[in-house]
Protein backbone atom coordinates (compact mmCIF):
# COMPACT_ATOMS: atom_id res chain seq x y z
CA UNK A 1 0.00 0.00 0.00
CA UNK A 2 2.89 2.34 -0.75
CA UNK A 3 0.81 4.55 -3.04
CA UNK A 4 -2.15 4.70 -0.69
CA UNK A 5 -0.20 6.03 2.28
CA UNK A 6 0.91 8.99 0.16
CA UNK A 7 -2.50 9.68 -1.38
CA UNK A 8 -4.81 9.07 1.60
CA UNK A 9 -3.16 8.49 4.95
CA UNK A 10 -6.53 8.38 6.77
CA UNK A 11 -7.82 5.45 4.73
CA UNK A 12 -4.40 3.80 4.92
CA UNK A 13 -4.55 4.06 8.70
CA UNK A 14 -8.08 2.61 8.83
CA UNK A 15 -7.03 -0.35 6.66
CA UNK A 16 -3.90 -0.92 8.75
CA UNK A 17 -5.93 -0.92 11.96
CA UNK A 18 -8.49 -3.31 10.46
CA UNK A 19 -5.65 -5.64 9.44
CA UNK A 20 -4.38 -5.54 13.02
CA UNK A 21 -7.88 -6.20 14.38
CA UNK A 22 -8.27 -9.25 12.17
CA UNK A 23 -4.79 -10.51 13.02
CA UNK A 24 -4.99 -10.18 16.78
CA UNK A 25 -8.62 -10.91 17.66
CA UNK A 26 -10.73 -14.05 17.38
CA UNK A 27 -13.28 -13.67 14.56
CA UNK A 28 -16.31 -15.78 15.45
CA UNK A 29 -19.01 -14.05 13.42
CA UNK A 30 -20.54 -16.96 11.50
CA UNK A 31 -20.98 -14.97 8.28
CA UNK A 32 -17.36 -13.83 8.09
CA UNK A 33 -14.15 -15.47 6.93
CA UNK A 34 -10.63 -14.64 5.76
CA UNK A 35 -9.98 -14.86 2.03
CA UNK A 36 -6.69 -16.09 0.64
CA UNK A 37 -3.95 -13.77 -0.57
CA UNK A 38 -4.78 -14.90 -4.13
CA UNK A 39 -8.40 -13.77 -3.73
CA UNK A 40 -7.23 -10.43 -2.31
CA UNK A 41 -4.93 -9.94 -5.29
CA UNK A 42 -7.67 -10.73 -7.79
CA UNK A 43 -10.15 -8.39 -6.13
CA UNK A 44 -7.60 -5.57 -6.20
CA UNK A 45 -6.83 -6.04 -9.89
CA UNK A 46 -7.31 -3.77 -12.93
CA UNK A 47 -10.57 -5.50 -13.85
CA UNK A 48 -12.17 -2.97 -11.51
CA UNK A 49 -11.73 -0.53 -14.42
CA UNK A 50 -13.84 -2.48 -16.92
CA UNK A 51 -17.50 -1.83 -17.57
CA UNK A 52 -19.08 -5.05 -18.84
CA UNK A 53 -22.87 -4.77 -18.99
CA UNK A 54 -24.35 -7.99 -20.30
CA UNK A 55 -22.93 -11.51 -20.22
CA UNK A 56 -19.87 -13.26 -21.70
CA UNK A 57 -20.01 -13.01 -25.50
CA UNK A 58 -23.02 -10.68 -25.31
CA UNK A 59 -21.74 -7.39 -23.88
CA UNK A 60 -22.94 -3.88 -24.58
CA UNK A 61 -19.38 -2.52 -24.50
CA UNK A 62 -16.26 -3.45 -26.43
CA UNK A 63 -12.99 -4.60 -24.93
CA UNK A 64 -14.54 -7.35 -22.81
CA UNK A 65 -12.54 -10.30 -24.10
CA UNK A 66 -10.48 -10.66 -20.90
CA UNK A 67 -13.26 -10.14 -18.40
CA UNK A 68 -15.30 -12.65 -20.41
CA UNK A 69 -12.61 -15.22 -19.60
CA UNK A 70 -12.83 -14.43 -15.88
CA UNK A 71 -16.62 -14.63 -15.75
CA UNK A 72 -16.77 -17.80 -17.85
CA UNK A 73 -14.25 -19.48 -15.55
CA UNK A 74 -16.27 -18.48 -12.48
CA UNK A 75 -19.44 -19.92 -14.03
CA UNK A 76 -17.87 -23.21 -15.10
CA UNK A 77 -16.16 -23.70 -11.75
CA UNK A 78 -19.39 -23.02 -9.85
CA UNK A 79 -21.31 -25.47 -12.06
CA UNK A 80 -18.70 -28.14 -11.41
CA UNK A 81 -18.47 -27.45 -7.68
CA UNK A 82 -22.22 -27.63 -7.04
CA UNK A 83 -23.27 -29.84 -9.97
CA UNK A 84 -25.56 -27.04 -11.13
CA UNK A 85 -27.32 -26.78 -14.48
CA UNK A 86 -26.94 -23.02 -14.78
CA UNK A 87 -25.09 -20.32 -12.82
CA UNK A 88 -25.11 -16.52 -12.76
CA UNK A 89 -22.14 -15.04 -10.87
CA UNK A 90 -23.02 -11.35 -11.24
CA UNK A 91 -25.08 -10.59 -8.08
CA UNK A 92 -23.36 -7.98 -5.94
CA UNK A 93 -24.68 -9.60 -2.75
CA UNK A 94 -26.77 -12.45 -1.42
CA UNK A 95 -29.81 -10.21 -1.11
CA UNK A 96 -29.52 -9.15 -4.74
CA UNK A 97 -29.21 -12.79 -5.74
CA UNK A 98 -32.45 -13.42 -3.88
CA UNK A 99 -34.09 -10.37 -5.44
CA UNK A 100 -33.26 -11.63 -8.93
CA UNK A 101 -35.06 -14.89 -8.14
CA UNK A 102 -38.08 -13.13 -6.65
CA UNK A 103 -38.42 -10.95 -9.72
CA UNK A 104 -38.21 -14.09 -11.87
CA UNK A 105 -41.09 -15.82 -10.08
CA UNK A 106 -43.24 -13.28 -8.26
CA UNK A 107 -45.32 -10.21 -9.04
CA UNK A 108 -46.09 -7.54 -6.43
CA UNK A 109 -48.72 -8.84 -4.04
CA UNK A 110 -47.93 -12.53 -4.62
CA UNK A 111 -47.57 -14.81 -1.61
CA UNK A 112 -44.24 -16.26 -0.50
CA UNK A 113 -43.15 -18.20 2.56
CA UNK A 114 -39.84 -17.72 4.36
CA UNK A 115 -38.29 -18.47 7.72
CA UNK A 116 -39.08 -16.02 10.50
CA UNK A 117 -36.07 -13.74 11.10
CA UNK A 118 -36.29 -14.17 14.87
CA UNK A 119 -36.22 -17.96 14.41
CA UNK A 120 -33.06 -17.88 12.31
CA UNK A 121 -34.18 -16.57 8.90
CA UNK A 122 -32.82 -13.65 6.90
CA UNK A 123 -34.09 -10.13 6.26
CA UNK A 124 -34.43 -10.85 2.55
CA UNK A 125 -36.65 -13.88 3.20
CA UNK A 126 -39.67 -11.74 3.98
CA UNK A 127 -39.13 -9.34 6.86
CA UNK A 128 -41.56 -6.37 6.98
CA UNK A 129 -38.79 -3.75 6.87
CA UNK A 130 -37.15 -5.41 3.85
CA UNK A 131 -38.28 -4.91 0.23
CA UNK A 132 -39.75 -8.42 0.35
CA UNK A 133 -42.13 -7.48 3.12
CA UNK A 134 -43.16 -4.36 1.25
CA UNK A 135 -43.68 -6.00 -2.16
CA UNK A 136 -45.11 -9.41 -1.35
CA UNK A 137 -47.54 -11.08 1.01
CA UNK A 138 -45.29 -12.87 3.48
CA UNK A 139 -46.20 -16.02 5.38
CA UNK A 140 -43.42 -16.77 7.92
CA UNK A 141 -42.69 -20.22 9.27
CA UNK A 142 -40.49 -21.07 12.24
CA UNK A 143 -39.18 -23.66 14.64
CA UNK A 144 -40.94 -25.90 17.10
CA UNK A 145 -40.85 -24.43 20.61
CA UNK A 146 -39.73 -27.70 22.18
CA UNK A 147 -37.16 -28.96 19.67
CA UNK A 148 -36.10 -25.51 18.36
CA UNK A 149 -35.82 -27.07 14.89
CA UNK A 150 -37.93 -26.35 11.81
CA UNK A 151 -41.51 -27.44 12.31
CA UNK A 152 -42.19 -29.15 8.98
CA UNK A 153 -45.77 -29.98 9.96
CA UNK A 154 -46.41 -26.26 10.49
CA UNK A 155 -44.77 -25.47 7.14
CA UNK A 156 -47.13 -27.92 5.42
CA UNK A 157 -50.16 -26.53 7.24
CA UNK A 158 -49.28 -22.93 6.31
CA UNK A 159 -48.56 -23.88 2.71
CA UNK A 160 -51.92 -25.61 2.36
CA UNK A 161 -53.68 -22.61 3.87
CA UNK A 162 -51.94 -19.80 1.97
CA UNK A 163 -50.90 -21.49 -1.32
CA UNK A 164 -47.62 -19.57 -1.74
CA UNK A 165 -46.13 -19.12 -5.19
CA UNK A 166 -42.62 -19.39 -3.73
CA UNK A 167 -41.17 -21.07 -0.65
CA UNK A 168 -37.80 -19.78 0.53
CA UNK A 169 -35.70 -22.42 2.28
CA UNK A 170 -32.63 -21.31 4.19
CA UNK A 171 -31.45 -19.32 7.19
CA UNK A 172 -28.77 -17.07 8.61
CA UNK A 173 -28.82 -18.37 12.18
CA UNK A 174 -29.99 -22.00 12.12
CA UNK A 175 -27.54 -24.60 13.48
CA UNK A 176 -29.10 -27.75 12.02
CA UNK A 177 -29.31 -29.51 8.65
CA UNK A 178 -32.37 -28.68 6.55
CA UNK A 179 -34.56 -31.39 5.00
CA UNK A 180 -34.80 -30.09 1.43
CA UNK A 181 -36.63 -33.22 0.25
CA UNK A 182 -39.42 -32.54 2.75
CA UNK A 183 -39.70 -28.96 1.50
CA UNK A 184 -39.92 -30.27 -2.08
CA UNK A 185 -42.81 -32.54 -1.12
CA UNK A 186 -44.60 -29.63 0.55
CA UNK A 187 -44.01 -27.34 -2.44
CA UNK A 188 -45.26 -29.97 -4.88
CA UNK A 189 -48.49 -30.41 -2.92
CA UNK A 190 -49.35 -26.71 -3.25
CA UNK A 191 -47.73 -25.99 -6.62
CA UNK A 192 -44.95 -23.74 -5.29
CA UNK A 193 -41.45 -23.03 -6.55
CA UNK A 194 -38.52 -23.48 -4.14
CA UNK A 195 -35.62 -21.08 -3.69
CA UNK A 196 -32.96 -22.47 -1.37
CA UNK A 197 -30.61 -19.89 0.14
CA UNK A 198 -27.38 -21.66 1.14
CA UNK A 199 -25.35 -18.51 1.84
CA UNK A 200 -24.19 -19.89 5.18
CA UNK A 201 -23.47 -23.59 4.55
CA UNK A 202 -22.37 -23.25 0.88
CA UNK A 203 -18.86 -24.56 1.52
CA UNK A 204 -20.26 -27.53 3.42
CA UNK A 205 -22.81 -28.18 0.68
CA UNK A 206 -20.13 -28.01 -2.02
CA UNK A 207 -18.05 -30.68 -0.28
CA UNK A 208 -20.91 -33.05 0.54
CA UNK A 209 -20.85 -32.37 4.28
CA UNK A 210 -24.29 -30.75 4.31
CA UNK A 211 -27.40 -31.88 2.39
CA UNK A 212 -27.62 -30.24 -1.03
CA UNK A 213 -30.82 -28.57 -2.24
CA UNK A 214 -29.79 -28.79 -5.92
CA UNK A 215 -31.96 -31.84 -6.79
CA UNK A 216 -34.99 -30.34 -5.06
CA UNK A 217 -34.97 -26.58 -5.69
CA UNK A 218 -35.62 -24.67 -8.89
CA UNK A 219 -33.31 -21.92 -7.64
CA UNK A 220 -30.36 -21.95 -5.23
CA UNK A 221 -28.74 -18.73 -4.10
CA UNK A 222 -25.61 -18.16 -2.09
CA UNK A 223 -23.06 -15.61 -1.06
CA UNK A 224 -19.47 -16.29 -2.01
CA UNK A 225 -17.99 -15.33 1.36
CA UNK A 226 -18.85 -17.15 4.62
CA UNK A 227 -17.97 -20.86 4.43
CA UNK A 228 -17.15 -20.61 0.70
CA UNK A 229 -14.23 -18.33 1.71
CA UNK A 230 -14.40 -16.04 -1.30
CA UNK A 231 -14.94 -12.30 -1.83
CA UNK A 232 -18.09 -10.59 -0.65
CA UNK A 233 -20.71 -11.17 -3.34
CA UNK A 234 -23.58 -13.36 -4.50
CA UNK A 235 -24.42 -16.11 -6.96
CA UNK A 236 -27.54 -17.84 -8.32
CA UNK A 237 -27.86 -21.42 -9.52
CA UNK A 238 -30.99 -22.58 -11.27
CA UNK A 239 -32.53 -25.17 -13.54
CA UNK A 240 -31.72 -24.50 -17.20
CA UNK A 241 -35.34 -23.69 -18.06
CA UNK A 242 -35.18 -20.58 -15.84
CA UNK A 243 -31.83 -19.31 -17.16
CA UNK A 244 -33.04 -16.63 -19.59
CA UNK A 245 -35.60 -15.28 -17.13
CA UNK A 246 -33.04 -15.13 -14.35
CA UNK A 247 -30.41 -13.39 -16.47
CA UNK A 248 -32.90 -10.79 -17.69
CA UNK A 249 -34.16 -10.03 -14.19
CA UNK A 250 -30.65 -9.62 -12.82
CA UNK A 251 -29.43 -7.49 -15.73
CA UNK A 252 -30.95 -5.18 -16.79
CA UNK A 253 -33.66 -5.87 -14.21
CA UNK A 254 -32.04 -4.97 -10.89
CA UNK A 255 -28.34 -4.35 -11.59
CA UNK A 256 -26.17 -2.46 -14.00
CA UNK A 257 -22.60 -3.39 -14.83
CA UNK A 258 -21.12 -6.34 -12.96
CA UNK A 259 -18.12 -5.90 -10.65
CA UNK A 260 -15.57 -7.69 -12.78
CA UNK A 261 -12.75 -7.54 -10.22
CA UNK A 262 -15.05 -9.25 -7.72
CA UNK A 263 -16.09 -11.84 -10.28
CA UNK A 264 -12.41 -12.56 -10.95
CA UNK A 265 -11.93 -13.06 -7.22
CA UNK A 266 -15.00 -15.33 -7.14
CA UNK A 267 -13.39 -17.45 -9.85
CA UNK A 268 -10.21 -17.80 -7.76
CA UNK A 269 -12.16 -18.80 -4.65
CA UNK A 270 -14.20 -21.34 -6.61
CA UNK A 271 -10.98 -22.89 -7.95
CA UNK A 272 -9.69 -23.13 -4.38
CA UNK A 273 -12.97 -24.78 -3.38
CA UNK A 274 -12.48 -27.51 -6.00
CA UNK A 275 -9.29 -28.76 -4.33
CA UNK A 276 -9.11 -31.77 -1.95
CA UNK A 277 -7.71 -29.45 0.75
CA UNK A 278 -10.95 -27.48 0.76
CA UNK A 279 -12.97 -30.50 1.85
CA UNK A 280 -10.50 -31.15 4.66
CA UNK A 281 -10.95 -27.52 5.69
CA UNK A 282 -14.75 -27.84 5.68
CA UNK A 283 -14.55 -31.02 7.77
CA UNK A 284 -12.47 -29.11 10.30
CA UNK A 285 -15.06 -26.31 10.42
CA UNK A 286 -17.68 -28.85 11.46
CA UNK A 287 -15.39 -30.58 13.96
CA UNK A 288 -14.50 -27.22 15.47
CA UNK A 289 -18.14 -26.17 15.76
CA UNK A 290 -19.14 -29.42 17.46
CA UNK A 291 -16.18 -29.23 19.84
CA UNK A 292 -16.91 -25.64 20.82
CA UNK A 293 -20.61 -26.35 21.24
CA UNK A 294 -19.96 -29.34 23.49
CA UNK A 295 -17.51 -27.38 25.64
CA UNK A 296 -19.92 -24.46 26.07
CA UNK A 297 -22.59 -26.90 27.19
CA UNK A 298 -20.15 -28.48 29.65
CA UNK A 299 -19.62 -24.98 31.03
CA UNK A 300 -23.34 -24.70 31.72
CA UNK A 301 -24.55 -22.75 28.70
CA UNK A 302 -27.68 -23.61 26.74
CA UNK A 303 -27.51 -23.83 22.95
CA UNK A 304 -30.52 -23.49 20.67
CA UNK A 305 -31.59 -26.96 19.43
CA UNK A 306 -29.00 -28.50 21.76
CA UNK A 307 -26.00 -28.22 19.46
CA UNK A 308 -24.99 -27.86 15.82
CA UNK A 309 -24.72 -29.78 12.55
CA UNK A 310 -22.96 -27.08 10.59
CA UNK A 311 -20.57 -24.17 11.22
CA UNK A 312 -22.52 -22.14 13.77
CA UNK A 313 -24.26 -22.26 17.11
CA UNK A 314 -26.65 -20.00 19.00
CA UNK A 315 -25.92 -19.43 22.66
CA UNK A 316 -29.16 -18.88 24.59
CA UNK A 317 -28.90 -16.46 27.53
CA UNK A 318 -32.59 -16.37 28.49
CA UNK A 319 -31.88 -18.17 31.76
CA UNK A 320 -29.77 -15.20 32.96
CA UNK A 321 -30.06 -11.44 33.23
CA UNK A 322 -27.26 -11.06 30.68
CA UNK A 323 -28.44 -9.97 27.23
CA UNK A 324 -26.95 -10.71 23.84
CA UNK A 325 -25.90 -7.09 23.61
CA UNK A 326 -24.12 -7.33 26.99
CA UNK A 327 -22.29 -10.49 25.92
CA UNK A 328 -21.25 -9.09 22.54
CA UNK A 329 -19.81 -5.94 24.11
CA UNK A 330 -17.93 -7.80 26.84
CA UNK A 331 -16.49 -10.31 24.39
CA UNK A 332 -15.40 -7.49 22.10
CA UNK A 333 -13.42 -5.96 24.97
CA UNK A 334 -11.84 -9.38 25.47
CA UNK A 335 -10.78 -9.57 21.81
CA UNK A 336 -13.49 -12.04 20.75
CA UNK A 337 -15.83 -10.88 17.98
CA UNK A 338 -19.37 -12.30 17.87
CA UNK A 339 -22.77 -10.81 17.13
CA UNK A 340 -25.81 -10.51 19.32
CA UNK A 341 -28.68 -12.54 17.87
CA UNK A 342 -32.31 -13.19 18.59
CA UNK A 343 -33.25 -16.68 19.68
CA UNK A 344 -36.59 -18.31 18.83
CA UNK A 345 -39.46 -16.82 20.87
CA UNK A 346 -37.08 -14.15 22.16
CA UNK A 347 -38.67 -11.84 24.78
CA UNK A 348 -36.14 -9.10 24.03
CA UNK A 349 -35.91 -6.74 21.04
CA UNK A 350 -33.61 -7.38 18.05
CA UNK A 351 -31.45 -4.49 19.29
CA UNK A 352 -30.86 -6.22 22.65
CA UNK A 353 -31.54 -9.95 22.04
CA UNK A 354 -31.20 -12.96 24.30
CA UNK A 355 -28.47 -14.74 22.42
CA UNK A 356 -25.21 -14.59 20.53
CA UNK A 357 -24.30 -16.33 17.28
CA UNK A 358 -20.92 -18.05 17.12
CA UNK A 359 -19.25 -19.52 14.01
CA UNK A 360 -16.01 -21.36 13.32
CA UNK A 361 -15.08 -20.65 9.63
CA UNK A 362 -12.61 -17.80 10.26
CA UNK A 363 -10.73 -19.41 13.15
CA UNK A 364 -10.56 -22.63 11.13
CA UNK A 365 -9.04 -20.69 8.23
CA UNK A 366 -6.26 -19.66 10.64
CA UNK A 367 -5.46 -23.33 11.22
CA UNK A 368 -7.04 -23.70 14.64
CA UNK A 369 -8.41 -27.12 15.59
CA UNK A 370 -10.23 -28.87 18.45
CA UNK A 371 -7.68 -27.97 21.12
CA UNK A 372 -8.04 -24.27 20.35
CA UNK A 373 -11.85 -24.55 20.25
CA UNK A 374 -11.80 -25.83 23.83
CA UNK A 375 -9.65 -22.87 24.82
CA UNK A 376 -11.87 -20.37 23.00
CA UNK A 377 -15.03 -21.84 24.53
CA UNK A 378 -13.50 -21.40 27.98
CA UNK A 379 -12.51 -17.82 27.16
CA UNK A 380 -16.10 -17.10 26.09
CA UNK A 381 -17.56 -18.74 29.18
CA UNK A 382 -15.16 -16.97 31.55
CA UNK A 383 -15.83 -13.60 29.92
CA UNK A 384 -19.60 -13.94 30.21
CA UNK A 385 -19.32 -15.22 33.77
CA UNK A 386 -17.18 -12.17 34.64
CA UNK A 387 -19.09 -9.79 32.42
CA UNK A 388 -18.55 -6.65 34.53
CA UNK A 389 -14.89 -7.29 35.34
CA UNK A 390 -12.88 -4.97 33.07
CA UNK A 391 -9.53 -6.27 34.35
CA UNK A 392 -10.59 -9.80 33.43
CA UNK A 393 -11.41 -8.63 29.90
CA UNK A 394 -7.99 -6.99 29.57
CA UNK A 395 -6.29 -10.20 30.71
CA UNK A 396 -8.37 -12.26 28.28
CA UNK A 397 -7.49 -9.91 25.44
CA UNK A 398 -3.80 -10.55 26.07
CA UNK A 399 -4.43 -14.30 26.03
CA UNK A 400 -6.36 -13.95 22.78
CA UNK A 401 -3.51 -12.02 21.18
CA UNK A 402 -1.01 -14.69 22.21
CA UNK A 403 -3.24 -17.38 20.70
CA UNK A 404 -3.70 -15.45 17.46
CA UNK A 405 0.05 -14.93 17.12
CA UNK A 406 0.43 -18.71 16.95
CA UNK A 407 -1.89 -18.78 13.91
CA UNK A 408 -0.93 -15.71 11.84
CA UNK A 409 -2.79 -14.26 8.86
CA UNK A 410 -1.87 -11.47 6.44
CA UNK A 411 1.45 -10.93 8.23
CA UNK A 412 3.09 -9.19 5.26
CA UNK A 413 0.24 -6.70 4.99
CA UNK A 414 1.38 -4.76 8.04
CA UNK A 415 4.67 -3.90 6.37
Amino acid sequence: MKKLIDVDSEIYDAIKKETEREMFTLELIASENFVSEAVLEAQGCVMTNKYAEGYPGKRYYGGCQNVDVAESLAIERAKKLFNAEYVNVQPHSGTQANMAVYFSILKPGDTMMGMNLSHGGHLSHGHPINFTGQMYKIVPYGVNKDTETIDYDEVLKLAREHKPKLIVVGASAYPRFIDYKRFREIADEVGAVIMADIAHPAGLVATGLHPTPLPYAEFVTTTTHKTLRGPRGGMVMCQEKFAKTLDKNLFPGIQGGPLMHVIAAKAVALKEALTPQFKIYQEQIQKNAKTMAKRLQERGFKLISGGTDNHLMLLDLRNSEITGKDAEEALDKAGITVNKNTVPFDPRSPFITSGIRIGTPAVTTRGMKEKEMMMIADLIADTINNIKDEKHHEKTRRSVKELCEQFPIYKERLI
